[in-house]
């Protein structure tokens, strides 16, 4: 099978840099045929030492236009992916499938006022390419990510984040995005505590963002943990929000592949 028609390519790790003892980002080089919708993942490969090859799905943090691409990764203890990646160093090879896959993407949406972002842990990475992408700020009067973790030190992406308002591109539209962080296991000045889920049902996430979750002006993207994802989904059907399918728009995109 010659390289172009094998279904992955060969890139090179650029950087490894761990934010604590169990996450970690890493930057690839991007090949240059390799598109995407912000909000998609790739499948990434690491070669085993007998030749065979494991494969995981990372959704991209980096915005489509960026020249690397770049992943966010819980290191999963004992895991066959991350043992394998812990091992490569900048330089080494990580083979990257040639398809961007995922429905996570504002085309889910054919109207809305605001758009919600739930994210917990590494499910953060999908919205934080969606909002260096500048298709979001035109289409929404509102932007509110919820990004919650268990410390917060588990807050990836701070300066990401806080940066955006500082960008040329978006400076006419910064004052659409509300950050609302949450940690669930420590108090912090300036975040939420408790559980997304928890700050629905108690009405603080609303109160904090000044805002109604409703099936008329809001539609909400959910990733992170499969258990938050069922249960914000149960709690939006109280609210009549649906999943959007392309045959049957809808309020709720979600994305499930842990």
């Amino acid at each position: 099978m010659t390289a172009s028609a094998e279904k992955f390519t060969h890139q090179t790790l650029l950087e490894v840099t761990p934010l604590t003892p169990s996450l970690f980002t890493l930057r690839t080089t991007r090949d240059p045929g390799f598109r995407f919708q912000a909000g998609q993942f790739a499948r990434l490969g690491v070669t085993k030492a007998d030749g065979s090859v494991v494969w995981r799905a990372y959704s991209m943090v980096s915005s489509p236009h960026d020249e690397f691409l770049e992943f966010f990764s819980i290191v999963v203890p004992d895991g066959e992916f991350t043992s394998e990646l812990s091992r490569l160093c900048e330089g080494d090879t990580l083979l990257v499938d040639r398809q961007a896959f995922g429905y996570l993407t504002l085309d889910r949406f054919v109207d809305g006022r605001d758009l919600w972002l739930l994210s917990t842990g590494t499910g953060v990475a999908p919205f934080l390419s969606i909002l260096q992408d500048f298709e979001v700020w035109e289409k929404f009067e509102r932007i509110i990510l919820v990004y919650s973790a268990r410390e917060v030190q588990e807050l990836a992406y701070q300066t990401l984040i806080a940066g955006l308002a500082e960008r040329d591109y978006l400076a006419e539209h910064a004052h659409k995005l509300l950050y609302l962080p949450t940690v669930t296991r420590e108090h912090h000045p300036g975040a939420l505590t408790g559980r997304i889920t928890q700050l629905i049902e108690n009405g603080e996430l609303e109160q904090a963002a000044g805002l109604a979750i409703s099936p008329e002006h809001s539609r909400v993207m959910i990733c992170g943990n499969p258990q938050m994802i069922d249960d914000t989904r149960a709690l939006l059907k109280g609210r009549d929000m649906r999943l959007s399918l392309s045959r049957k728009p809808g309020q709720v995109a979600v994305e499930n592949y842990w």
